[in-house]
């Protein structure tokens, strides 16, 4: 009895396990971190078919294939989780705040944000968007600073795949 359930516990991990990898891969193509995604990828296929092993010893056993799927599942989530825990990547955040913008972008540059001011033309007249680029475990404090200056700031994020020259917090020289 323990056997079977120790089976089915390590189908059930094998799959949190490798499509956490395959999260993690993925994202790490996307960002263009080929060498990273390929380490993954090797250790991902590995656990993979050992998983995969197991469930073709046994394909009348639907246990089996409720484990599998209940790991794909939870493997999703703890991927997603654990790559927005890890934080890789540099984020582009656009700021548009009617609260003094131009006062905010000193606050932020005077914090060592890299922070370029563009004039655009919104409904009601002209606006100034603020432009940061940084490391995606700084956007934290970015956003703390930005809510305390403005709760009503309207901000959008983009993934910035690859960045070069500028300035970026003095943390990072």
């Amino acid at each position: 009895m323990l056997g079977i359930i120790g089976g089915y516990l390590f189908i059930f991990f094998a799959r949190i396990c490798d499509v956490s990898l395959a999260t993690m891969r993925t994202l790490m193509v996307v960002r263009g971190q080929r060498m990273y995604a390929a380490v993954i990828g090797f250790f991902e296929v590995i656990i993979y078919i050992v998983a995969l092993d197991k469930i073709f010893a046994n394909l009348n056993n639907p246990l089996n294939l409720f484990f599998y799927a209940a790991g794909f599942a939870t493997g999703n989530y703890v991927g997603s989780f654990i790559e927005e825990k890890l934080a890789v990547g540099t984020f582009t955040v656009q700021v548009i705040t009617l609260k003094e913008p131009l006062e905010l972008t000193e606050k932020l540059r005077s914090l060592g944000y890299g922070v370029t001011v563009l004039e655009g033309m919104g409904r009601e007249g002209k606006r100034y968007i603020l432009q940061i680029i940084l490391k995606r475990k700084q956007f934290v404090t970015l956003r703390k600073e930005i809510d305390e200056w403005d709760k009503e700031a309207f901000w959008t994020i983009f993934d910035a795949r690859l960045t070069r020259g500028g300035i970026f917090t003095r943390k990072d020289k």
